[in-house]
């Protein structure tokens, strides 16, 4: 759960709770980590999958469209730069 929640900039209790929903619709299963039982694994399921993949084209469409709204036209620059502030 830590890489995920440090991807998300979140901490695991948040990402804890925004996954209980996921959960209890079958899209994640959350188990313990064999090697280390207070660590926990995440894993999406088939029919986490399945949505992932149809939402990835409308993710994927609205991120252009707001890459094309920074001023300047280099998104890239300014995920470094926000990234700086983090």
């Amino acid at each position: 759960m830590a890489p995920v929640a440090s991807l998300l900039a979140m901490d695991r209790t948040t990402l804890t709770a925004a996954l209980k929903p996921l959960e209890r619709r079958g899209l994640v299963e959350v188990s313990p980590d064999p090697s280390d039982r207070r660590s926990r694994i995440l894993k999406l399921t088939r029919r986490g999958r399945n949505l992932l993949a149809r939402a990835l084209p409308a993710w994927q469409r609205t991120h252009d469209e707001v890459e094309h709204l920074v001023p300047g036209g280099r998104p890239d620059q300014l995920r470094r730069s926000l990234s700086a502030l983090s």
